[in-house]
């Protein structure tokens, strides 16, 4: 029961003016001349200059030139720079079990669409388990010709792939208390990185399903024993057995040292600490099914096996907590993805959804992958409301919260993707249009 929309008479785009979306080169041409003048991309006031700083600044020399620097190697594992130092995950306060527990990806604070390990979001139900690769296995067995048992090691040796997907907790926002400060709060249990692994696939070949397999029941490592059914179509299809992420091998609250990707449906089926791939004829119907990860209907029934992420996008800057402190140019950036598979399209509005504008994508546009996208924009300090929405290939349409509330009331919990507007207030502060 998702909502399916088409662009066209619907979804207006206004024409780009001078006033509200001048062209990429027009307003580089101002800044360039703006900056010679004033030494600023601001087209309008100008924030002055830190004082406590300003023997640093041109055309004196800057303290950390007149001495060398920290040693190459210092730090065997390298760090962020001190002065980055609040660009930190976003520790969830409404789950009060540090077990069951999540982490939030500070999505203002990031450029491009990979997510550092560091800052890749968690969500636990059951602790972080602390496994030796060497003692870790993973059994394949149930509707298979040859049960057999994997380990790291010889999984490693299948052949390998990389992609990059974006991971997603249905419940990103719920729809109970959708209504924090911050693209973190808000968005914030979405991530993108390069995955490396084998695909699943393989693995079952190797097994030989018999005909009457039409699901994968995956299994984890940890306390929970966390367990999930996946349509057989699936496995068959992109499903990644993984080791690692961004180059290096999973991080334990991750699913080190292995785990089950499964591009564009629910974060919660991409098993993490996967230890049990059991072949079956029907779903499991396990507690993550059932009584959690379904949608209650207004009717009191609840969808089942709402697996795909659909069409969802944010802006990030600027958003919830920033300031913006001058009129004039500013680039009005956000992320955009789709579990059903690549971003088409992307909609802006600067004036609360009186019309809409298309936003250049920022290459590369994946399938199920983070896409981001941008806009230049000229604020003339007036209060307005900025907002996006997501198009994706199969021609689906992000909706809007009203949208949403309409078809499946308010009993629902997860599977929020609504559109999110901001407010940006006279005086440059930006707070959620919802709230």
């Amino acid at each position: 029961m998702s909502i399916r929309t088409r662009p066209g008479a619907d979804h207006p785009r206004a024409e780009q003016s001078d006033d509200s979306a001048p062209s990429r080169r027009s307003v580089l041409r101002g800044a360039v001349a703006g900056s010679l003048a004033a030494g600023s991309l601001a087209t309008g006031a100008r924030a002055a200059e830190p004082t406590a700083e300003a023997a640093n600044l041109p055309p004196n020399i800057p303290e950390w030139m007149k001495a060398p620097g920290a040693p190459t190697g210092e730090q065997p594992y390298g760090l962020p720079s001190p002065f980055e130092k609040t660009v930190v995950r976003n520790i969830s306060k409404t789950l009060p079990q540090t077990i069951s527990a999540s982490s939030r990806t500070p999505l203002q604070d990031l450029d491009g669409i990979i997510t550092p390990n560091g800052l890749f979001y968690e969500r636990h139900h059951g602790g972080v388990p602390a496994i030796d690769p060497a003692a870790h296995r993973l059994m394949l067995h149930g509707l298979v010709e040859r049960p057999l048992v994997f380990t790291m090691e010889e999984l490693r040796r299948f052949p390998s792939q990389s992609r990059i997907h974006f991971l997603e907790c249905s419940g990103n926002p719920v729809y109970t208390k959708p209504y924090g400060k911050t693209a973190s709060d808000l968005v914030g249990l979405v991530s993108c990185a390069e995955w490396t692994g084998v695909p699943l696939r393989l693995v079952l070949a190797e097994a030989g399903l018999k005909p009457q397999a039409k699901w994968i029941v995956a299994e984890g490592a940890d306390a929970a024993a966390l367990t999930r059914s996946v349509p057989l179509e699936k496995c068959l299809d992109d499903a990644l057995l993984v080791y690692s992420q961004n180059g290096e091998r999973l991080r334990p609250q991750q699913g080190y040292p292995l785990r089950l990707l499964l591009p564009g449906f629910e974060g919660n089926m991409s098993v993490k600490w996967l230890r049990r791939l059991k072949a079956v004829a029907e779903p499991a119907y396990s507690r993550e099914e059932t009584s959690k990860y379904t949608d209650l209907m207004p009717d009191g029934s609840a969808r089942e096996f709402t697996f795909i992420m659909e069409a969802k996008s944010i802006i990030t800057r600027p958003s919830g907590g920033q300031r913006l402190t001058s009129t004039g140019y500013h680039e009005i950036t956000g992320l955009a993805w789709s579990g059903r598979g690549k971003v088409s399209r992307v909609e802006v509005s600067v004036d609360g959804g009186a019309s809409w504008q298309d936003a250049e994508l920022q290459a590369p546009v994946l399938t199920r992958a983070l896409t981001r996208f941008r806009l230049p924009w000229r604020w003339d300090g007036q209060a307005t409301t900025i907002q996006s929405r997501a198009i994706d290939e199969t021609g689906y349409v992000q909706p809007t919260l009203a949208d949403l509330v309409a078809v499946r009331g308010t009993n629902s919990f997860y599977h929020n993707n609504a559109i999110w507007p901001w407010r940006i207030e006279a005086n440059g502060e930006v707070s959620n249009a919802q709230a």
